[in-house]
């Protein structure tokens, strides 16, 4: 049920992120509103922060996928994300694994306590979501500053 909350949440975010897109490239046309740096950051910022949300939610639907597959049938303990692809001596003694939502990972536990990560992948996810968010959040508040830069100029005068 998350796997598929993930992927719509992440088909939302990726409509929301494209409109976005196409609103702050529009700020080059001719007949571009105006004051029109204020709306280039703010259009700016909102396509990063819903790129931000559709990295996050395809790592969300990746990590309750295979925590769903868990479980779901034969040969499905321990997790097929930990047995798939790996070579027979590093599933060796696979006994359980731990599935995080925030950072994302999907870890397998082997009965020595020793730990590898099933999808490497959900490394650059972790990264690029925040990195978006990061830039999304600095150009919002650049966004303000820059009003606060302007009120201010304007009571000196």
């Amino acid at each position: 049920m998350l796997a598929l909350l993930g992927l719509a949440l992440f088909l939302v975010c990726a409509i929301a992120a494209l409109i976005s897109a196409v609103r702050a490239a529009a700020m080059g046309l001719p007949g571009r509103p105006q004051p029109w740096p204020d709306h280039l950051l703010r259009r700016s910022a909102a396509t990063l922060g819903w790129a931000a949300g559709t990295v996050y939610a395809l790592g969300l639907a990746g990590v309750a996928w295979s925590e769903a597959e868990v479980g779901d049938g034969a040969d499905s303990v321990p997790a097929p994300a930990c047995r798939m692809g790996f070579d027979p001596e590093t599933t060796e003694g696979l006994t359980h694994h731990r599935a995080s939502y925030l950072p994302l990972r999907f870890d397998c536990v082997r009965e020595d306590g020793s730990v590898y990560v099933s999808d490497p992948d959900l490394v650059w996810l972790n990264w690029t979501s925040a990195g978006l968010a990061l830039t999304a959040a600095l150009l919002f508040l650049g966004m303000h500053y820059r009003t606060e830069l302007r009120a201010r100029r304007a009571a000196v005068r």
